[in-house]
């Protein structure tokens, strides 16, 4: 297990709202543990060595501000309903890069049409409406990375 992967790990557990996850693979051992001074304790235990490698890190602290940026954003965006996304990724907007995009602002999408594309692991996953609607805004740039549960597309449902 490479160090972006425990980051990822880390960052997920941190979101999930687990208070400790436990992982056991062949070589490693990990142990992520949340408490509430917001910080996230790795332990990382190879059975070869003698001591423990212990990392500190604060992705919860570090996602506060950001919560708190967007806080006044969705107060004026609350008639309007946030796709988020339901993987990892990378976003894209269009289906391959001579194609038009899915949706662009102010396009009418109907339950199931197809709204973007995310790649998780060399694999392109079509990212289909849930509801009927206008899009009023996109969240997210193209070919960017997303996480798990980010805002996508704000919806007008109207």
């Amino acid at each position: 297990m490479d160090l972006k992967e425990i980051q990822n790990l880390i960052k997920f557990v941190a979101k999930s709202g687990a208070s400790e996850v436990k992982l056991e693979m062949d070589d490693v051992k990990i142990t992520i543990r949340t408490g509430s001074e917001n910080d996230t304790t790795i332990v990382q235990q190879v059975p070869m060595q003698a001591a423990p490698v212990v990392q500190q890190a604060a992705p919860v602290a570090a996602a506060a501000p950001v919560a708190e940026a967007a806080a006044p954003a969705a107060s004026e965006d609350s008639k309007y309903i946030t796709i988020k996304s339901p993987i990892i990724g990378t976003f894209y907007r269009k289906p391959s890069p001579d194609k038009p995009v899915f949706v662009e602002v102010g396009t009418e999408i109907k339950e199931g049409d197809v709204l973007c594309v995310i790649e998780a692991m060399k694999l392109f996953n079509e990212i289909e409406s849930e509801i009927s609607g206008k899009i009023v805004k996109v969240l997210v740039d193209d070919s960017s990375p997303v996480e798990f549960d980010q805002p996508l597309f704000l919806v007008d449902p109207s």
